[in-house]
């Protein structure tokens, strides 16, 4: 049979090189020929001999050989499966549905299956779910991470095509050409991820501490008491941290610089940080509980740019209001805590710095053009009808944007555009603004600091000279290029913080009665008539605002409702629902309104007047979006609660906007409430 058999390619020419050689030796004997007969006959009879010898050894030899490379054809299909039965590393064949077939001996060692395991390979590695094969026509190649026992293991799973073999065998007949088996190795990374984990967990950490009410605190103390109170509170922030391998300096008398691993952040964060608390139970005698605020800077690329992120953390902490700790790493920022209220300044020197800044910024500008937050309330009309007087007392144009005026703040503005004393540009729309726009003019924004929440964000990036005036703790969005911000927490509206800044601007700025009134309709409408977050500066600032000619009984009668709005309150108030035994959840109606936001923020206010009420959400259908409402008394932090939905606010007074669904956007409300309460959240 094997001298049927017959060689081809390379091996086809190497077997005939006595064929080759014959043929050269034949030329050189017709060469000799022509030189000498006689040595080409004697060259003739050795070609002659050679060629003989050649074919019977050709003949001879061709049968042995042959079969011997028959015989390492078959050991080496043996070697090869035997090789890749002791392969060292890790390997295993599957269908494409993940079904075993065939594992090495080290995979079955590893796994403690057997090398023909025939059950689905999710049965050994619960991670490798169907989804994470390499089964789509594009993908040949899938990658992860999974746990078996206490290794790690990355799992690299090829898709191989097993069409052309199977079209070669003998016992198979009609086989699709797109027959493939998955090929799964295992590496084990176990030592190179626990160096990794090692590395990530001696990271350096960098952190600020402020004490946000260190004078109020100290003045609360009898003298001989004070360096004892500073002496405890030092204590027990350096004993806190030192228990954490944190190395804690006392930059100033009320700033710290703290300096700790990254693994030991984790578990400050596990623990949420109780420094917040503790610190609260330091008292001598002292009325006001000391408060603390920490920003935290992580994984920038230099310990100088972390040091950054640290003070950008503590920015934002003491902006939101102090008693919380925001950790900044990278673009990624989180919050915590934040359920304590803040102080009400007793002093007005920063109000009297930031109106003399202000001052300055549009002194040097030819035009102002002020703008609040999307939907203007009363509050964001009535700090831009007080910036329009302020810029009026320095013979600017002013120009104030509202694209959409709501039947709240309608009756306001009917005062100003039926009147004459005011030019018909003091309302302008966006796209009105942008043409007003230019280097030469200063944009003021009050009553937000996000950037995407404004009238016109488009003007944001017209203009260099940019002043933030607002009255909602800072989110995660703020506004980067305010050449003056002054966002104060504390204060129960922007109404208030403008009233104090017009007090300061100018000595020969005097507000008109009808400006007053649209200022003081302000206040009175966030502080529900000034039973919420009314302090002695809010009143202070109702009463220059009365001297000027506000008068309560005119502002009343504008902020008046008609009786659609009243009836669509009622209802939301009448089907609200109590989740949890604290938390009213209600819908507002919004058909037939014309300002449905305003009337669900009215329906969220009343709820809270319900027994056993803690906190209420009022969720309004709007523009294709859900408005939520939020409010509470002194116990829920509603701030926290929006912020998680996309929104923001203060601890008692905040809202959001989902584009969902009303039923999907109380869903989420509610998982929100429960999350909160398994993380300790809601005070106690």
């Amino acid at each position: 049979m094997n001298n049927n058999v017959k060689f081809k390619g390379p091996m086809k020419h190497f077997m005939r090189w006595p064929l080759y050689l014959s043929a050269l030796v034949m030329l050189l004997d017709l060469l000799v020929f022509i030189v000498s007969v006689k040595a080409g006959i004697l060259v003739s009879v050795g070609t002659v001999i050679y060629i003989f010898i050649a074919v019977k050894l050709f003949r001879y030899h061709k049968p042995l050989i042959i079969n011997d490379m028959i015989a390492f054809a078959n050991q080496y299909d043996v070697v090869e499966k035997r090789m890749l039965e002791e392969l060292a590393l890790p390997y295993a064949i599957m269908d494409m549905e993940g079904r075993m077939i065939w594992s090495n001996r080290i995979f079955s060692e590893i796994t403690g299956r057997d090398q023909f395991y025939k059950k689905n390979i999710s049965t050994v590695f619960p991670d490798i779910t169907p989804d994470k094969l390499p089964v789509a026509e594009e993908q040949e190649i899938s990658e992860m991470s999974t746990h078996f026992g206490e290794r790690i293991y990355r799992v690299s799973m090829q898709r191989v095509t097993m069409g052309e073999v199977v079209s070669h065998a003998d016992i198979l007949e009609n086989m699709s050409q797109n027959v493939s088996l998955i090929a799964m190795y295992l590496y084990d990374e176990t030592e190179l991820k626990e160096y990794i984990q090692k590395n990530e967990d001696n990271k350096l950490v960098v952190a600020l501490a402020y004490l946000d009410n260190y004078e109020e605190a100290l003045e609360s103390v009898e003298d001989v008491r004070r360096s004892l109170l500073i002496a405890l509170i030092d204590r027990k922030i350096t004993k806190y941290f030192s228990n954490f391998d944190g190395l804690v300096k006392k930059l100033e008398k009320d700033k710290y610089l703290l300096i700790m691993r990254q693994s030991s952040l984790e578990t400050l964060k596990e623990q949420r940080f109780h420094i917040l608390d503790e610190v609260k139970t330091v008292n001598i005698g002292n009325e006001m509980a000391v408060t603390l605020s920490i920003g935290v800077g992580l994984n920038a690329s230099t310990y100088i740019q972390n040091y950054e992120y640290s003070r950008i953390a503590i920015e934002m902490a003491l902006g939101r209001g102090g008693d919380q700790v925001v950790i900044k790493n990278g673009n990624n920022i989180t919050y915590i805590g934040g359920k304590a209220q803040q102080m009400e300044k007793s002093t007005r020197v920063k109000a009297r710095v930031k109106a003399q800044a202000l001052k300055e910024f549009m002194s040097t500008k030819d035009r102002v053009v002020v703008m609040g937050h999307k939907i203007t309330d009363v509050d964001a009309l009535g700090a831009g009808i007080g910036i329009y007087r302020a810029g009026k007392t320095l013979g600017k144009p002013v120009h104030i944007v509202i694209n959409d005026p709501t039947t709240s703040i309608r009756p306001l503005m009917s005062g100003f555009m039926e009147n004459p004393d005011y030019e018909p540009s003091m309302f302008v729309d966006s796209n009105q603004a942008k043409e007003l726009v230019d280097n030469n003019t200063v944009v003021i924004v009050v009553d937000t600091n996000k950037p995407s929440y404004t009238e016109c964000q488009d003007l944001l990036y017209m203009t260099k000279t940019i002043v933030v005036l607002d009255h909602h703790r800072r989110g995660s969005e703020v506004i980067q290029n305010a050449v003056l911000s002054y966002v104060e927490p504390y204060a129960s509206s922007s109404c208030e913080m403008i009233a104090e800044i017009l007090q300061y601007f100018a000595d020969g700025l005097k507000l008109r009665s009808i400006e007053a009134d649209c200022i003081y309709a302000g206040i009175m409408i966030d502080t529900n008539n000034f039973t919420t977050r009314a302090g002695v500066r809010t009143f202070e600032a109702a009463a220059f605002l009365r001297r000027c000619g506000a008068d309560v009984t005119r502002v009343r009668k504008m902020l008046r409702d008609n009786i659609d709005s009243y009836k669509a309150r009622a209802e939301a108030v009448r089907t609200a629902e109590i989740y949890r035994d604290y938390f009213a959840i209600a819908r507002c109606p919004s058909e037939g309104l014309e300002s449905p936001t305003v009337v669900g923020a009215q329906a969220a206010n009343e709820l809270l007047n319900i027994a056993g009420v803690k906190a209420s959400f009022v969720l309004t259908s709007y523009n294709n979006e859900v408005y939520i409402s939020a409010r509470a008394i002194d116990e829920v932090n509603v701030q926290v609660m929006m912020e998680r939905m996309g929104g923001g606010g203060h601890l008692n007074i905040a809202g959001a906007q989902v584009k969902d669904t009303m039923d999907e956007t109380e869903r989420m409300l509610k998982e929100i409430i429960d999350q909160l309460y398994q993380e300790g959240e809601r005070e106690k």
